[in-house]
């Protein structure tokens, strides 16, 4: 054992008292590997992210019904997406999905879906409004912080169930686990409100309706709750359409 992994060693088990070795079957390859990941996600590389990002669209592609170029969704998305291959040094790759949730999302790799219930409530411009500001959140780094996080956690987990022979049923739901805390968690006020900035240069660069942002952010005001991403931020829509109304 080389003196690093000595160090994530001792660090896993400290404060752990001396135990009979044949009442605590501890799997210690298991336990130093976690460490090992948790040291790791403080490191990630960009072609790491790139790869979980692209592993977790995929997933999440292949559990939601993709619009498609012959639907009226999809060649909405398509119509309002042109021009739009990239923004900032950042490829994008815009689609819709076919579900009645009012929600959408983006990941670090350039992957933007917007729901369909979504486009059922919003104009062209307000839905050019939501394609910034997630794009606002990757440019931001905020995607990539939580899918830090999310390892960190998930590494900890790791060290915890390494002992209880639960890795593989761990492994196998790490993709949905790692979609809810990265994708699908709330923002924070600061997040939010960058992410919106962003949206707002990104509407004034490309010519399109600034004031897209702030009936975008009224008509989710006026939805309500609904447990959707969108629908339950804080500072509240209300609260953001009039810090975008400033700006417009």
């Amino acid at each position: 054992m080389n003196r690093r992994d000595f160090v994530l060693w001792t660090t896993l088990f400290s404060g752990i008292s001396a135990v009979n070795n044949a009442a605590a079957q501890f799997n210690f390859g298991k336990m130093l590997e976690a460490g090992k990941t948790l040291m790791d996600s403080e490191t990630l590389s960009d072609a790491d992210l790139q790869s979980y990002f692209d592993q977790m669209a995929a997933d999440s592609d292949a559990k939601n019904k993709l619009a498609t170029p012959k639907d009226a969704y999809g060649k909405r998305i398509a119509k309002l997406s042109k021009g739009l291959e990239s923004y900032d040094g950042l490829k994008l790759d815009i689609k819709a999905y076919m579900t009645p949730e009012v929600n959408a999302f983006a990941m670090a790799n350039g992957t933007i879906r917007v729901y369909s219930g979504l486009m059922d409530k919003f104009t062209d411009d307000e839905i050019r409004y939501v394609i910034g500001h997630e794009i606002g959140h990757v440019k931001a780094g905020h995607t990539k912080a939580r899918i830090q996080m999310a390892m960190r956690t998930s590494a900890l987990r790791g060290a915890a169930s390494a002992t209880g022979g639960k890795v593989a049923a761990l492994a196998e739901s790490q993709m949905g686990e790692l979609f809810e805390q990265v994708i699908r968690a709330q923002h924070s006020q600061a997040n939010e409100n960058e992410a919106d900035d962003r949206a707002m240069a990104f509407m004034k660069n490309h010519r399109y309706p600034s004031m897209a942002c702030v009936t975008a952010l009224e008509k989710l005001d006026a939805m309500g709750g609904g447990g959707a991403s969108w629908l339950s931020t804080h500072p509240s829509p209300r609260e953001r359409a009039e810090r975008m109304r400033a700006q417009a």
